[in-house]
């Protein structure tokens, strides 16, 4: 599909990058795939791959107030009556360069009733003998502050076996506790003795996680990383630098239908309703400019 996505390559990795939110829709290390992909045509299923902005996750009933002034989001998850991962995933970005390992694609948000400012949004995605590099940029060239935050929605794999069957390595010490009904913030829980404490990689077993993860651990350079294992050997690390000091972590559960088919890990420069918390939220001046990067890899 000429002009809709991009076909990538580099070494023993290969990529597409598509339109339609932005999305990474496949990433390969030789002849396995690194991401749950999707299909050239159609919507994004559960979200796979898109760029989530200018807020990610849940925005309760759609609505808050920034500098005086209400906003309404469209609720795109009735269920929880929540503005689900923004307003980019729902636009058709554009391909702006392209190489033969390199592509950048871009979109536009007004101003309007939904969101005060007016951003320029690109994502930068190049292969490497390292794996796939990614940077998304905001730069608000509009008249008045913006609020902001962003993310990646990737669905790891690790290998051909079941996601039951793989090992996590999460370095949080601290996650975010959720209403059960529509997944919405409650309190900062510490990690010590609960399901969720995958510091020291483990088996992931039957447990069910779609929260999001602060507190954590880096290495001298500010990187953090998140590894996934199969029984196989094979794997899948995504790292990412301190403009992210939050990550959601989602085994993909689903009522119906194909469920953990991944692992859903988006790093986040903000938790979940940011816009009406404001905790961690970046606040884009007339002119200003945020970038945030990150890196998934094969592991052997």
């Amino acid at each position: 599909m000429p002009g809709t996505e991009v076909h990538l390559a580099h070494g023993a990795y290969s990529a597409v990058v598509t339109v339609r939110g932005g999305a990474l829709r496949e990433l390969r290390h030789g002849d396995r795939d690194l991401v749950v992909g999707f299909g050239p045509d159609g919507p994004v299923p559960d979200y796979r791959g898109v760029v989530c902005a200018p807020w990610p996750n849940r925005l309760a009933d759609g609505t808050y107030t920034y500098a005086g002034r209400s906003f309404a989001a469209a609720v795109n998850e009735p269920e929880r009556g929540c503005a689900l991962h923004g307003l980019a995933i729902h636009r058709a970005w554009e391909v702006k360069e392209t190489a033969e390992d390199r592509a950048v694609l871009s979109c536009h948000i007004p101003p309007g009733p939904e969101y005060p400012g007016d951003l320029d949004l690109t994502v930068t995605y190049a292969l490497a003998d390292d794996g796939l590099h990614a940077t998304v940029h905001a730069v608000n060239t509009g008249s008045v502050p913006a609020p902001y935050g962003v993310c990646p929605h990737p669905y790891l794999v690790a290998g051909a076996s079941p996601l039951d069957d793989w090992s996590l390595e999460l370095p949080a010490r601290t996650y975010l506790e959720v209403t059960p009904d529509r997944l919405l913030p409650v309190a900062l829980r510490q990690v010590d003795g609960d399901a969720f404490d995958f510091r020291s990689v483990r088996r992931l077993g039957q447990v069910k996680i779609d929260h999001a993860f602060t507190d954590i651990s880096r290495d001298g350079s500010g990187l953090a990383r998140v590894r996934v294992h199969d029984p196989s050997g094979t794997g899948v690390e995504l790292e990412w630098g301190t403009e992210w000091p939050w990550v959601q972590v989602h085994t993909g559960d689903k009522p119906v239908g194909p469920d953990r088919l991944g692992l859903a890990v988006e790093p986040m420069t903000c938790p979940p309703d940011a816009l009406n918390s404001g905790t961690d939220l970046v606040h884009l001046q007339p002119g200003q400019s945020h970038s945030a990067a990150w890196t998934i890899r094969a592991l052997d």
